[in-house]
């Protein structure tokens, strides 16, 4: 049976002391639940973060692939591990199209991860565009087939995947549950043959794209979704809390 994962992805938003007071009404209240639950917060708030969750994950929102070098701006894996963060968020759709995050990139950033003994959570997800011509199918494989490449049987089973349709980011538009239940099935059984039927029935694949707490019972019942990656429903401490219980 896998265990479900719900991280809120907060994105650009909330200071230190917003965070903590989030953390304040909300750690305490997730120490009893039947999944595993947290937060992605931005790379200042991740020692605040930490030291003010005792039940909740606390992930970062991306990574550099390399150890340490001439990269302003950029978190190694390394540094993450040294705050004892256990979760990296990885080619979400926003990195990919504004910050020029690639295939490539994103396997070598899974690759990292999982030599630090952490969990990725590799997005993936079609354009509207995409979705209209019918190519969802062909571009989450590829999507799937190329960060997992390299990746041995045992690191694979520890991953997880996020589906993000773009066309349902942030704009209010949700996939059906269908829809959903449909593509990460896609994607379960793209894992099975690259892997085995024990690697795919071990990974766990999140939905994502304008996730709320009227509809997360919903997608999460579906048989191949095990949680959700959830965007600015998770910025409000009682809906947050809603989506988790």
């Amino acid at each position: 049976m896998r265990k479900p994962i719900i991280i809120g992805n907060w994105k650009m938003h909330k200071t230190t002391d917003e965070t903590i007071d989030f953390l304040k009404q909300v750690d305490n209240v997730c120490h009893d639940l039947k999944l595993e639950s947290g937060i992605a917060v931005p790379f200042v708030n991740l020692v605040v973060a930490k030291q003010h969750a005792h039940h909740l994950i606390i992930a970062a929102q991306n990574c550099h692939y390399e150890d340490f070098g001439a990269f302003t701006g950029e978190i190694s894996v390394e540094m993450l591990q040294a705050l004892k963060i256990t979760h990296v968020i990885i080619g979400h759709s926003e990195r990919r199209e504004m910050f020029n995050e690639t295939n490539e990139t994103v396997n070598l950033k899974a690759k990292k991860i999982l030599a630090k003994g952490m969990v990725p959570i590799i997005c993936c997800g079609e354009t509207l565009q995409q979705y209209e011509n019918n190519e969802t199918q062909q571009i989450v494989e590829t999507q799937i087939e190329k960060a997992l490449q390299g990746i041995d049987f045992e690191d694979a089973k520890t991953i997880v995947i996020a589906y993000e349709p773009i066309w349902a980011i942030g704009t209010g538009k949700t996939a059906t549950d269908e829809i959903a239940q449909n593509v990460c099935a896609i994607i379960r059984a793209k894992i099975a043959n690259l892997y085995d039927e024990v690697v795919a029935n071990m990974i766990r694949i999140q939905y994502g794209g304008s996730v709320k707490p009227e509809n997360i019972q919903e997608l999460l019942a579906q048989p191949d979704i095990d949680g959700a990656l959830v965007g600015g429903a998770s910025l409000e401490p009682k809906t947050f809390l809603r989506l988790v219980k």
